[in-house]
């Protein structure tokens, strides 16, 4: 506990990220900007600012922050780092539905000739299965944590910072994308659907959990060279990343889980009511006749 102030006042600072972070949030404010004085009817969502602004500051924790300081010491920081990324600021920032904020915001000339035929693509439409979302986040998981991969990134900071971050929050989007209330795709998902994709997920994030920390020995050479200023020993910290990513996922997963669920339970219940409705609306014929 005595290092948790040393922890938190660590910072570092890389240009690219925080540019771009920087930049996400001005376009989307600009996005809301012009939607309210273009139209003063035209309403947008607080929660759905508050949705993409919280997952902007959990990245910015995450990787230039504090966090992200200790990444290539602690193992269990990387840890929080990727269970961050994948599992909590990706669907925040899609629960803040950008995509349809540009669409709501844009002009229509600029809408036509360039959002929506990329939202009707065969590349888009491809991505938004959930088959495949859910394909390339178990990939992206998965055939990191193990394979020469995850201790390559780790001794080079390039590929850690530039690709393995992108790799790990693009996966996330990708996945969450048609899953999640707001967001425009030309594939359209049952609720159904949803609940179930997001409950399979579980599977890949907690054995990924497990399988690091039932591990008896480091896997990885670089968490056993690096000097620590103080925490846990390399094997100790692999059995705590491990746990973190064990039981966070299932409690993460189960929050999103939880929402689907419930999102489909209210798409039943509209459901039997518009059944309800058209059923009174029909006329009945007299009795005695066919």
């Amino acid at each position: 506990m005595k290092h948790v102030p040393t922890l938190l006042a660590t910072w570092t600072f890389d240009p690219v990220p925080c540019i771009a972070l920087l930049a996400a949030a001005a376009l989307y404010l600009v996005g809301v900007y012009r939607l309210r004085t273009r139209d003063q009817s035209e309403h947008w969502p607080s929660l759905r600012t508050a949705s993409f602004f919280t997952g902007l500051a959990m990245v910015w924790i995450v990787v230039p922050g504090p966090i992200g300081a200790y990444d290539d010491t602690f193992f269990w920081a990387h840890m929080i780092q990727h269970i961050v990324l994948m599992m909590l600021a990706a669907p925040l920032l899609l629960l803040g539905a950008p995509v349809l904020l540009l669409l709501r915001a844009s002009r229509r000339d600029f809408r036509r000739r360039y959002l929506v035929p990329v939202l009707r693509s065969r590349v888009v439409k491809f991505l938004t299965q959930p088959v495949v979302g859910w394909g390339v986040f178990c990939g992206a998981l998965v055939g990191t944590h193990f394979s020469p991969f995850f201790d390559y990134s780790l001794r080079h900071p390039l590929v850690h910072e530039y690709l393995e971050h992108p790799l790990y929050l693009g996966a996330a989007l990708v996945f969450y994308y048609p899953l999640l209330a707001g967001n425009p795709a030309p594939v359209r998902v049952s609720p159904a659907a949803r609940a179930v994709s997001l409950f399979l997920m579980m599977a890949p994030e907690t054995l990924t959990g497990f399988f690091i920390y039932a591990s008896h020995y480091p896997l990885y050479s670089h968490y056993v060279d690096v000097y620590r200023p103080f925490g846990p020993s390399p094997l100790v910290d692999q059995q705590l990343a491990g746990a973190l990513m064990w039981a966070g996922s299932m409690l993460i997963d189960s929050l999103w889980v939880s929402l689907a669920v419930l999102d489909w339970l209210h798409s039943e219940e509209r459901r039997s009511r518009r059944v309800d409705l058209e059923t009174l609306a029909t006329p009945r014929l007299p009795l005695g006749m066919p």
